[in-house]
């Protein structure tokens, strides 16, 4: 799972055309492409307004897509209920404050490098939280991934970080994998028995109540007045691409390819963003992005 989009699936391997390689690495660009959105959409409007109206967007392509696909949604058990209140409140609500707050201030290479920490964050919380064995691999991976991730924020100096060198913007953009990671472990044990659609539809349902609450509590514009035909257009992005069109072609690799190959392609997620950064931001590639996302990315190569 990556930035801005829900995904939970297990499908059977099957044989697969390059036409759904081709789809996955579009799924990376386009979740690469979210980083400069949302950077985009939050210089001109609040990061609760940006997070509300980019699932505002998404609800209504999911909603249709479930209807076009699954023929509508199924009625939940109470438990169920539960389970996508709390997707939402993690997943949706507080990765998107995050990461929209985020972004006000961390370049969007720089914020991708640290969301890529995803897979390790989830194995910790999963060892610590419901008793899963680490591996030795495991371990090696958290510690690789953690140490690129030391030298991205400390940019080229890991040892910043003892000296308080962590900023609001990093640590914010952390709060993106933490709360993402939480999405992963409660999905995992409380939603068997939904599709992959009906879960996403659901929690972004949730969530973007819970985000028109934070809105609301920030006192923010529930409508930009200010904002430009850019900033709209990043929204639009985010909310129709990067988490429904996005998901949609995910799961269908996922489907085609199992479960365990298709989220290697995700691994291309913040190489496509510091690209894009670079390109449309002007967005400096300094060394410690090189070197620092080099390891994380290996690191995150080692836990798969």
């Amino acid at each position: 799972m990556r930035a801005g989009h829900l995904t939970l699936a297990a499908m059977p391997a099957a044989p697969a055309p390059w036409p759904v390689y081709l789809k996955l690495v579009g799924v990376a660009a386009i979740w690469g492409g979210t980083f400069v959105a949302g950077r985009i959409a939050t210089a001109e409007m609040p990061a609760p307004t940006a997070a509300l109206w980019r699932y505002v967007l998404a609800c209504v392509v999911l909603v249709v897509a479930a209807f076009a696909l699954e023929r509508g949604l199924p009625r939940l058990s109470a438990r169920q209920w539960l389970g996508v209140a709390l997707l939402g409140a993690t997943g949706v609500a507080a990765y998107n404050l995050c990461f929209m707050w985020g972004l006000k201030t961390v370049p969007a290479g720089r914020a991708s490098l640290l969301v890529a920490l995803n897979p390790a964050a989830t194995l910790v919380g999963a060892a610590l939280f419901f008793g899963e064995r680490l591996t030795r691999r495991n371990v090696a991976g958290i510690v690789i991934a953690l140490a690129g991730a030391a030298i991205v924020i400390g940019r080229g100096d890991p040892l910043a970080l003892l000296r308080g060198g962590l900023g609001t913007g990093e640590l914010t953009i952390l709060g993106c994998v933490a709360s993402w990671s939480a999405f992963t472990l409660v999905a995992k044990r409380l939603m068997a028995g939904l599709s992959p659609l009906a879960i996403t539809v659901y929690a972004s349902l949730t969530g973007t109540l819970m985000l028109a609450a934070a809105t609301l509590l920030e006192d923010a514009a529930a409508v930009p007045q200010d904002a430009s035909m850019p900033a709209w257009l990043a929204l639009a992005f985010l909310g129709a691409f990067g988490t429904a069109v996005a998901f949609v072609w995910f799961n269908d690799g996922v489907r085609r390819l199992g479960a365990a190959r298709a989220p290697v392609f995700i691994n291309l997620v913040p190489v496509f963003a510091v690209a894009f950064g670079a390109l449309l931001l002007g967005e400096r590639i300094d060394a410690s992005m090189v070197a620092g996302g080099a390891l994380v990315l290996a690191g995150v190569y080692t836990l798969n």
